[in-house]
């Protein structure tokens, strides 16, 4: 990757993606798109931006020309319980917009990264240690795109020689970016509201285990698969990757080793339990190891610790 454009910036992945990447590729080669301006945006103010509304596959392509991009990462999608609020709506941003940014790369010879999800599995699929190669029948919106877009990755390459490549990502937990619709969010909440509250009220329930993942984990996974040898790449498209499985008690417990007080309650939303429980319990990730040296640093513990440790800074919290 020399000039690299992305989309859905102002997200989860992308708010963080955008710094990370212009950290290692230069400020001038990250260009940050999305369907919006906002004031105040440290990834806005820090190098090219553009508004870009995906569905726009004309403008996207004049983006692409204009800055002479080399790579793609298409991260514009809504997330799982937003999704399955407006399943239309899910189809036309999550598949509308992945076939035009798809299309562009096909035009101008881009490599290209957009990440699936576990939400790809559903309840046929095995929930524990989940393979690689295994049935996926989701039971989502969100889900069915996801799988949906896994394929339409696998036929442009083998098609059209588009250098596709993609990951499964399990639930993303950041201090950066607030929580924004995802079954897994709880897990992004549950920090702000143990420092800004000392208890949280849970809507999964007790016992529901799902992988997840550190946000700077996640962002080193993108750049070392799009940085990997393609010789040795099988999957491409959806590699399984996850750094822990955990369910609420648990991280209420490491939660309590820093806040002594912290207490966790559940109030279970029967929409997102019925997508969590969808969903496998732990996955396999032995493919993205031995095909490009996938690895993580954080587990519940250090991640627990270093969340608590930036959110009192973002919080100013003493």
């Amino acid at each position: 990757m020399k000039k690299i454009l992305l989309t859905g910036c102002l997200g989860q992945i992308g708010s963080e993606l955008v710094p990370h990447l212009r950290n290692i590729y230069g400020n001038d080669n990250v260009i940050a798109t999305d369907i919006r301006r906002i004031e105040n945006s440290s990834v806005i103010e820090g190098g090219p931006f553009e508004v870009l509304d995906v569905l726009d596959g004309k403008s996207m392509a004049e983006i692409v020309k204009k800055h002479n991009c080399d790579s793609i990462i298409h991260l514009a999608a809504l997330l799982s319980a937003v999704a399955e609020a407006k399943p239309a709506l899910a189809w036309e941003i999550n598949m509308g917009g992945l076939f035009n940014a798809l299309e562009v790369a096909r035009e101008n010879k881009c490599a290209f990264f957009t990440p699936s999800s576990i939400g790809a599995f559903g309840p046929s699929t095995p929930k524990i240690k989940t393979p690689q190669d295994t049935i996926q029948r989701p039971a989502t919106m969100y889900g069915v795109t996801k799988v949906s877009g896994e394929l339409l990755c696998d036929y442009y390459y083998k098609k059209f020689g588009v250098d596709t490549r993609g990951v499964r990502f399990p639930g993303l937990i950041s201090y950066v970016a607030e929580p924004g619709g995802g079954t897994t969010d709880y897990a992004v909440d549950i920090y702000y509201k143990a420092l800004q509250e000392g208890k949280y009220n849970c809507y999964i329930k007790e016992g529901t285990y799902m992988d997840m993942m550190y946000m700077e984990d996640a962002l080193n996974a993108i750049v070392n698969l799009m940085e990997a040898d393609p010789s040795k790449l099988i999957h491409r498209n959806s590699f399984n990757i996850t750094a822990m499985s955990f369910e609420p008690s648990q991280i209420a417990a490491e939660i309590k080793k820093h806040i002594k007080n912290f207490e966790i309650t559940y109030d279970v939303d029967p929409i997102r339990q019925g997508i969590a429980d969808s969903w496998p319990d732990s996955i396999d990730d032995t493919c993205a190891k031995e095909e490009w040296g996938f690895k993580t640093k954080y587990d519940l513990s250090s991640m627990t610790e270093d969340m608590l440790l930036k959110l009192k800074t973002k919080l100013n919290i003493r």
